[in-house]
């Protein structure tokens, strides 16, 4: 790895490892709402999802910043759309007005040894920045903030609806009863609890958790290194985009259990959180491409 990808790695690491030991709630799970305008980051010039660890980037500058839409765009973009961001305000530090996010390209190359030429993928970090609607100037754009309309997302219950028939069509082997959840990997399916024996809207969560780990042969996930940790982390990112997606509210409790140890890996090792965030992005959009309408995602 090169000196500029780990010093990229080693800096949005820290990033999140503060806000986790800081008590608030983990980038990946945010505030539930109705507004149209709230929900997983997109790309205000294609209107596509950002992908990977750029979603909890972007959430943690909206937790800094007090930013409420999720639409966001580089500079050059809101210009080309007649808007103007603002000024950095006095209290806000040099080069924090705007949000670094990362794109990851792969670069082959050749390589000769003992076997012959073989073709190795390096993957190239390259961070952009990027600012929320909330921080540009231009009345015109008043449609993506917050509170524009009262017309708002999918009820609760129409978005359980919704849920239930994504569920159904990834024609997944779900089983219903006893007291646990969990995927059973040698034998492909989903075991959970009934349904009533969860409160408000912790029985999607639970369940898309488990469909997450259900991609993982589907996926070939690459669990080199802290495999169950890494598996659990990847389960529950790719729950809460999901459930971010379908508009459907998470349990801020879920992910106590296991949040020591996560912290602790991500100390030692600042691909971690890059490992999962980009195998929960895939998941999810896997997961998500059985619903009539796709998720297109960008960088």
């Amino acid at each position: 790895m090169s000196n500029n990808n780990q010093q990229i790695r080693e800096e949005i690491t820290n990033q999140i490892i503060s806000a986790l030991e800081s008590g608030s709630l983990p980038p990946w799970r945010k505030p539930w709402s109705s507004d149209r305008n709230c929900g997983m980051p997109k790309n205000v010039a294609s209107g596509c999802l950002y992908s990977g660890v750029n979603p909890l980037l972007l959430q943690l500058a909206s937790e800094r910043h007090g930013f409420q839409s999720r639409h966001f765009g580089t500079f050059k973009q809101w210009q080309e759309l007649g808007g103007k961001v603002m000024r950095r305000p006095s209290n806000v530090s040099q080069g924090k007005w705007g949000t670094k996010i990362v794109f990851c390209k792969p670069v082959k190359k050749q390589k000769n040894d003992d076997l012959g030429e073989q073709e190795e993928t390096y993957f190239l970090l390259r961070t952009y920045t990027v600012f929320c609607v909330d921080q540009v100037e231009g009345e015109h754009l008043d449609y993506l903030r917050v509170g524009f309309t009262s017309d708002t997302r999918n009820s609760v219950s129409d978005a359980y609806e919704e849920a239930d028939a994504l569920i159904a069509a990834t024609e997944a082997d779900i089983r219903h009863g006893g007291n646990q959840a969990f995927y059973d990997l040698l034998e492909d399916y989903i075991q959970i609890p009934n349904r009533d024996q969860f409160s408000g809207s912790s029985y999607y969560e639970t369940l898309f958790h488990e469909l997450v780990h259900w991609t993982e042969n589907r996926l070939n996930w690459d669990r080199n290194g802290n495999g169950y940790a890494l598996g659990e982390l990847i389960a529950e990112i790719g729950a809460c985009y999901i459930c971010s997606e379908l508009n459907i509210p998470t349990n801020d409790e879920n992910h106590h259990a296991y949040l020591d140890g996560w912290l602790r890996i991500m100390k030692q090792d600042s691909s971690f959180i890059f490992k999962a965030s980009s195998q929960a992005s895939k998941a999810a959009d896997y997961i998500m491409s059985f619903s009539r309408e796709p998720i297109e995602v960008a960088g």
